[in-house]
């Protein structure tokens, strides 16, 4: 039963949904490493439900640090941070409480914790618990931050709306990572986005919800980092992002896509380029063996429709071990793609920090440079 995860740093999430608070522990921070709390606000802030949108629960999510923490700088002993459950009604729940959602964990919750578990709200397995890994994640996202490195994410397909495309050019491609970072709404194409809006309008009204595809791309990474087998690029990541609520597929670069091509194709040619070795192309997602090789990271997660939707639906109730019928109350979100996309963008950090750590030594935490001086 573990909510902890990492090698390097260690993270691990704690609380419920309905609970007086929820939070995270950090380990690992190099004593002195600069704990920049107005960066980890603006990160906080692209979580948050909003609008139409979003469900109508609102929160203030107002990050405490309680320990591992002092002059905004880290102490090197355990970090941890506090997220107040500010706007909580549990009894919205009372009357179903005994009726499992489909596509929620509630039977699954019940069958490992035998009905201790708290069930309100999702209890642990709410997406509530996604914003104390953005608070944690957004340290990383600013370690790497400082070094150069930038990780972005945009909506590349939600309820049917495609997003444009990134680009293939480096210098448009870190230009639209830095304005997507800007944005509550992360598109690409501010038309598209209005589309996906106004369908996820459409599906509110009628009870329902939709799901997406999140593209997120990871530049300045050096070449080298990672391990083979089970400790590579993809195996740690993919660990992370299934970790989120609601991802049903992870892939990278051209991913299930690849199956269509032949060798030729599907292999990244190398060239040389400015005394750097690059390729011309980057089906691979920027990732050989498990390990980086220098070019854009780039991978894609399948989030599916948030499962707790107004409409009537088959269930059982557990408790009189009976077929039953089930009608949702409580505040949903009808699509929880845009706000999971911070999620995304904090836990890649979290990994990537955490096998720079492994590959650098905890010396890389401070200052620009990728070795251990």
């Amino acid at each position: 039963m573990s909510d902890c995860t990492g090698t390097a740093f260690t993270l691990t999430v704690f609380g419920e949904s309905h609970g007086p608070a929820i939070g995270a522990v950090v380990t690992g921070l190099r004593p002195g490493t600069v704990i920049d709390e107005a960066f980890v606000a603006r990160q906080m802030d692209k979580r948050r439900a909003k609008g139409k949108i979003s469900t109508a629960r609102t929160e203030a999510d107002r990050v405490r640090f309680v320990s591992g923490v002092y002059q905004g700088r880290a102490t090197g002993t355990a970090l941890t941070l506090l997220i107040e459950n500010e706007n909580t009604r549990s009894g919205d729940y009372a009357k179903t409480a005994d009726l499992l959602r489909p596509g929620h964990a509630d039977y699954t919750a019940y069958a490992k914790y035998g009905g201790y578990q708290d069930a309100r709200g999702g209890g642990h397995f709410s997406g509530r618990l996604t914003a104390p890994v953005v608070a944690a994640g957004s340290i990383f996202t600013k370690m790497l931050e400082d070094k150069g490195v930038v990780i972005a994410t945009h909506l590349a397909k939600c309820a049917g709306v495609e997003d444009a495309p990134f680009s293939r050019d480096p210098e448009t491609l870190l230009r639209q990572a830095r304005q997507l970072n800007e944005k509550d709404f992360a598109v690409l194409d501010e038309v598209r986005g209005a589309a996906m809006t106004r369908a996820i309008e459409a599906a509110a009204a009628e009870g329902d919800s939709v799901g997406g595809v999140l593209e997120t791309v990871v530049l300045g990474l050096p070449a080298g980092v990672g391990e083979p087998f089970f400790d590579s690029v993809e195996s740690v990541l993919a660990g992370l992002l299934f970790s989120i609520p609601a991802v049903k597929g992870v892939e990278f670069g051209d991913g299930f896509a690849l199956a269509g091509l032949r060798g030729s194709q599907a292999n990244d040619p190398f060239r040389m380029q400015g005394g750097r070795v690059v390729t011309t192309q980057n089906r691979n997602g920027g990732v050989n063996g498990g390990i980086t090789n220098g070019m854009p990271v780039v991978l894609r997660t399948v989030v599916k429709p948030t499962p707790s939707i107004y409409k009537v639906q088959q269930t059982v109730d557990y408790a009189a071990k009976r077929n039953a019928t089930l009608q949702i109350n409580g505040r949903h979100d009808p699509c929880i793609v845009h706000r999971a996309r911070v999620v995304q963008d904090s836990l890649v950090a979290f990994g990537l920090a955490d096998l720079c750590a492994q590959q650098f030594g905890t010396a890389w935490q401070e200052g620009s440079s990728w070795n251990t001086d």
